[in-house]
């Protein structure tokens, strides 16, 4: 059995997980930055930089302290490495490099998006390679063909903004405050998603990428709409609207990489957006349409973690595959580098 220690860093969660080979969480802590991002209605780098300076070494000596562990008691330490906000990133990495040379114990330096890509298979051990993967999450929209640990085959991604954006900036067009993706789905709840009428960009489109600019823009014009003259809709009618549009669009576009795809074990989803509870009710009928299981991390999993971090370590460390201590930290890391550029943000993808 081996134990690995997961950091991460890359954004605004502070988190420090202990994960074991047989699938075991031992003690996890994560610190929310929500607060002192919540004035400026997002995150500044800055801001969180300085905070996982401050967190980090305390958050790693809880955990181990909550796991009844010593530091020379693990096997190795994963963090990390990209991408993400630089500066964080290099918090956590630094971190994970002191500690590796003070103990001699191998460092793991992991693509942040493996470790929502995998993150399905720490929570589901039934969970086989192949699978398809949406992974969607603040900076990221991605379909991907997952064939085993460091094999990611691109099939989908966003040329503009990634759904967890859309989501965050068109709750602050609403004025829902920060974080805005859960309080949008909230609201949602509450509205008619037949009441406002929105686009679906690039739906049934030969192209196989995702768009949501547009939908962020529509979601501006409801609003001001609303604000300008009497409408027969609500603010949450435009939550309800917007919700049911994106995940048209998810559909849209899972529907076209299933064509032609071949054989697959599941149908996954993984990174923040997949705590959305309507985005999974659809998923899940998708995947039954379609033959497959439906897999998805349990919520703790889906936000930033470093369980899921430690998990991507362990499966690395299973591989006999470890990272010098000169390993860079990156601001963009595709999943898969052989993948097309395409138009608009995408090529950062």
């Amino acid at each position: 059995m081996k134990i690995v220690l997961g950091i991460e860093s890359s954004c605004d969660e502070t988190a420090a997980a202990l994960v074991t080979s047989g699938r075991a969480i031992l003690a996890q802590r994560i610190a929310s930055q929500d607060e002192a991002h919540r004035p400026y209605g997002g995150v500044v780098p800055e801001i969180a930089a300085r905070a996982h300076a401050e967190r980090l070494a305390p958050l790693i000596e809880g955990t181990l302290i909550d796991a009844g562990m010593k530091l020379d008691q693990v096997d190795a330490i994963a963090a990390t490495a990209g991408p993400g906000l630089i500066g964080g990133v290099m918090v956590g990495l630094v971190t994970a490099k002191a500690l590796a040379m003070a103990t001699g114990k191998p460092l793991i330096a992991v693509n942040h998006l493996e470790g929502h890509a995998l993150s399905p298979r720490l929570a589901d051990a039934s969970l086989e390679y192949p699978y398809l993967l949406l992974l969607v999450s603040g900076g990221h929209c991605q379909i991907l063909l997952v064939e085993g640990v460091g094999r990611f085959r691109r099939l989908a991604t966003t040329i503009d903004d990634a759904l967890g954006e859309a989501f965050d900036k068109s709750a602050k067009v609403l004025g829902l405050g920060y974080p805005g993706g859960p309080a949008l789905e909230r609201l949602a709840l509450e509205g008619d998603a037949r009441k406002v009428a929105l686009p679906r960009p690039l739906a049934g489109s030969a192209e196989p990428h995702f768009s949501f600019a547009g939908l962020k823009s529509a979601v501006l014009r409801a609003k001001q709409s609303m604000d300008q003259a009497a409408v027969a809709y609500s603010v949450a009618d435009i939550a309800a609207s917007f919700q049911q549009a994106a995940i048209d669009c998810l559909m849209d576009r899972l529907r076209r990489a299933f064509v032609g795809l071949g054989s697959v074990n599941a149908l996954v989803v993984a990174g923040g957006v997949a705590a959305n509870k309507a985005i999974r009710a659809a998923l899940e009928t998708l995947a039954a349409e379609q033959g497959l299981a439906f897999i998805a991390p349990p919520l703790e999993l889906c936000t930033d973690n470093a369980a899921m971090i430690a998990w991507a370590g362990v499966e690395r460390l299973g591989m006999g595959q470890s990272d010098p201590l000169d390993v860079a930290a990156r601001p963009r890391w595709p999943l898969d580098p052989q993948a097309e550029a395409v138009r608009g943000a995408g090529v950062k993808a």
